[in-house]
Order: C-alpha cells, then sequence, then structure tokens
C-alpha cells in the first residue's frame, strides 16, 4: 500500500514539474508573439498607426476600440530613442514593452504634466555614456532605460465618443518616434 502511495505521489510532484516547465517556456517558443506580429506591418523606429479593432479580429488580443492606436517597433542599436507624442484631449498614455511583450514603464498624458510626452529611450550602456550636463536637470529631460535593445512602444488615445475618434488618431499621427545616432 505505501508503495503505491509513494507512487502516486512521484506522479503527481513530475506532473507537477512539467507542468511548470511548460508554462515558463511557452512565452519563449511562441511564434505569434506581439512583437512577430507587428513586426510584418510596422516599420523600425518610426511610429505607425494600428487599424481599428473589428468583431472578426484585432491584431493584437484585447484591443479596445475606444482607443486609438500607434505603435513604434524600436531597436537601439543604432542609438537612442527620442519619442515625441502630443497628447489627446481626453487621455493619452505610452507604454514600453520588452521584445517578450514584458512591459517595463508606463507614462499617461496627467503624469507628464505637459501638452506633450517626451523622453528618451537607451539601454544602460547608453545612459552611462551621456555627458553629464550642469544646466540639464532630471525634471527636464525624462530618460528611460531599455532592458532590451529591442522591443515595442504603444502609444494610445482615448476617444471617449466614437465621434471623437478622428481627434484622437490625429494627436497619435503627430507623434515622432526616431533615433539619435550614437555619437
Amino acid at each position: 500500500m505505501i508503495r503505491w502511495l509513494l507512487w502516486i505521489i512521484a506522479a503527481i510532484l513530475l506532473g507537477g514539474v512539467v507542468h511548470l516547465a511548460s508554462v515558463l517556456a511557452m512565452p519563449h517558443e511562441a511564434s505569434k508573439d506581439a512583437y512577430s506580429r507587428l513586426a510584418a506591418i510596422t516599420p523600425v523606429n518610426a511610429m505607425a498607426p494600428l487599424p481599428a479593432p473589428t468583431a472578426q479580429g484585432a491584431i493584437m488580443p484585447y484591443m479596445d476600440p475606444a482607443f486609438a492606436t500607434a505603435v513604434c517597433r524600436y531597436d537601439l542599436s543604432a542609438g537612442s530613442i527620442k519619442l515625441n507624442a502630443p497628447v489627446s484631449e481626453a487621455y493619452t498614455s505610452v507604454t514600453f514593452y520588452t521584445r517578450r511583450s514584458i512591459a517595463y514603464y508606463a507614462i499617461n498624458d496627467r503624469a507628464a504634466g505637459h501638452r506633450a510626452i517626451e523622453l528618451d529611450l537607451m539601454t544602460p550602456e547608453q545612459h552611462a555614456q551621456l555627458p553629464e550636463e550642469e544646466d540639464v536637470t532630471a525634471a527636464d529631460r525624462l530618460i528611460i532605460d531599455s532592458p532590451t535593445t529591442t522591443g515595442l512602444i504603444v502609444l494610445r488615445a482615448l476617444a471617449p465618443e466614437p465621434g471623437l475618434m478622428p481627434m484622437a488618431r490625429q494627436a497619435l499621427a503627430a507623434a515622432q518616434c526616431r533615433v539619435e545616432p550614437i555619437q
């Protein structure tokens, strides 16, 4: 009887280890992740608007039809990224994701406090190479350190009513995501 109980416990433990390993390996093995889906339709280091989701489908899962969305697929190997995004009348947010869809920074228009969200995205190595400027404070220049050299910047603007969607899309169309070469 005890032998059967030990076999059952061993089988449950082995099943748990296999389940845990497969769950942890799944994100690395997925071929249809956000970055891969957007790679086919967005340029690198440039802002690209995404089409509105429809009932038949959307480019990304869980897209909210009340938001206009634009994406910048970035590659920091050529230099840091300068992001300038004017805010919409209702609400604007910017979220930064690694190549494996892990969110590492987010900011919205209320936290930015200006009429535009302006920031620099760079690797920690590029940040360390910046010259120390005495007249520029941290409040003047927002610098985000990216944990990876590639990833996504997702910009969203709220249209509180369907008739205001052109206004939200216009705010996103003015957004810029450009490379500042390494000096």
